[in-house]
């Protein structure tokens, strides 16, 4: 049955106007300002009503909702006038978290961009003639240093605002109102439901496929080459892997047959790796200097995912070629702008000092499982009380966002479990803590990944985790 409002309870409540007359809101509006106070007041009472009339509160429940609204107000109002982005606390183990920002920047990269956002910048401006500059030149001096020597033909590089656009437009410029071949087993769908074939279907340009999901041959491509074929496409199945019975051409089988056709080769890379990866673990991750060094004419891959810096999408490669896409139109609109370059640059500056470390997420993936254990064993020793229970384990941190899917890397996972509290309460706890601390629930037990917290947050983890206990 329909619980029935009791119209007593609506005039328990005081109008808007009485409740912004209590002294706490009075001096809570000479900050923060009338008009919001108002809407903080007005969205708490209605709030109230609301669950008056659902039946949910009784006289008494409603009377201390009432001796609270000047708190209840505060908190709205602080809702609303705070941030909606917010810094949180990593403890998944999953390093390039996609819906946790992917790649954390590095300290150096955050002083650059704070000192060019806040000033006027050479962004476009040739300081030595005097003239109108280009934007991507203070990126491409760097990666001309990282990849000239890996590549057989002058190198050069673009930036735009993610490997989508960069993709789209490389696609248009190379191939636009002419065929792309590529693989069916490539034809990949990566988050956010971007697929190759809409993309291509965007640029303009007409899919060919060829061969079949898992099995695909050198003999397949230059079967259906034609004279609208403009483009060898090949993409690099990141957030995936086909096993058992398959067959995929070598790169260096691609390069050979797109130089004796006189057809540019692409390789979506996607997550961009700029050092060999195997010292820490990740095997079969495939590079952008690999790929230069094969012979491939563009590279497009990701700032944010193995590079380790801001969300952009770069294109490297033979200079002729990146010098047609920077006069696309389409490059104007697909641009980035000062402080992702700022990051970049900082970022890159990292790579050409082999300063490897100073870049956080390749830091995270060199850690081992000795030293987070050890960081654990720590955090667990003045944790452990009454309530809380406390193990270390092992377990395998990811490298996430489209990266190496079969990738793992080993780790020490504190699980944690707290009397009279579930995982997933214990989760939501940690959520609503300041900062928001993002865990694994796993068979009844959170598990924290310390490989993705800053050791500065240990302290964070600890004092949440002890409100909770108390």
């Amino acid at each position: 049955m329909k619980a029935v409002s009791n119209p007593d309870l609506y005039r328990r409540l005081p109008s808007v106007d009485d409740l912004l007359h209590q002294p706490e809101l009075v001096r809570l509006a000479g900050r923060e300002g009338h008009v919001a106070l108002t809407d903080a007041a007005r969205a708490v009472l209605s709030r109230l009503r609301e669950e008056i009339a659902a039946g949910r509160l009784e006289a008494a429940a409603v009377d201390l909702a009432v001796a609270g609204l000047p708190a209840a107000v505060e908190r709205r109002l602080r809702q609303t006038l705070g941030y909606s982005l917010r810094p949180v606390i990593n403890a998944t183990g999953v390093i390039l978290h996609t819906n946790l920002g992917r790649a954390p920047l590095s300290a150096a990269a955050l002083d650059h961009v704070r000192e060019t956002a806040a000033s006027y910048s050479n962004l476009e401006f040739d300081l030595v003639s005097g003239q109108r500059g280009k934007r991507d030149l203070h990126v491409d001096r760097l990666l001309h240093k990282l990849l000239a020597e890996s590549s057989p033909t002058p190198v050069s590089t673009i930036v735009v605002n993610n490997n989508a656009a960069a993709v789209l437009l490389a696609l248009n410029t190379l191939a636009e109102g002419g065929e792309v071949i590529v693989s069916r087993g490539e034809l990949v769908e990566i988050g956010g439901s971007f697929r190759i074939p809409e993309v291509m279907t965007k640029s303009n340009a007409t899919l060919r496929e060829v061969g079949t999901t898992n099995r695909t041959r050198i003999a397949d491509y230059e079967r259906v080459i034609n004279e609208k074929t403009c483009l060898l496409l090949r993409v690099h199945r990141s957030n995936f892997e086909i096993t058992g019975f398959t067959e995929q051409p070598a790169l260096e089988e691609l390069v050979s047959l797109s130089r004796r056709r006189n057809l540019p080769l692409m390789e979506d890379l996607g997550s961009g790796a700029l050092v060999d990866l195997r010292a820490a673990g990740i095997n079969n991750e495939p590079g952008v200097l690999d790929s230069l060094r094969a012979g491939v004419d563009v590279v497009t891959y990701s700032g944010d995912k193995l590079l380790g810096g801001p969300q952009a999408g770069l294109l490297s490669g033979r200079s002729d070629l990146i010098a047609r896409m920077r006069s696309n139109s389409l490059f104007r609109a697909l641009r980035v702008d000062k402080l992702i370059y700022a990051s970049l640059e900082a970022i890159l500056l990292a790579y050409v000092k082999q300063d490897h470390d100073a870049i956080p997420a390749l830091r995270m993936m060199r850690l081992t499982r000795h030293e987070i254990r050890k960081r654990g064993a720590e955090l667990a020793a003045q944790l452990r009380s009454a309530r809380w229970s406390v193990e270390i384990m092992d377990g395998d941190s990811l490298l996430g966002g489209g990266s190496a899917p079969s990738a793992v890397l080993p780790t020490s996972l504190l699980a944690l479990s707290c009397d009279g509290r579930s995982a997933d309460d214990l989760s939501e706890a940690l959520r609503n803590s300041s900062p928001p601390i993002i865990v694994r629930v796993e068979q009844g037990r959170v598990l924290l990944d310390l490989r993705t917290v800053f050791p500065a947050q240990d302290r964070l983890i600890l004092s949440a985790l002890k409100q909770i206990e108390s």
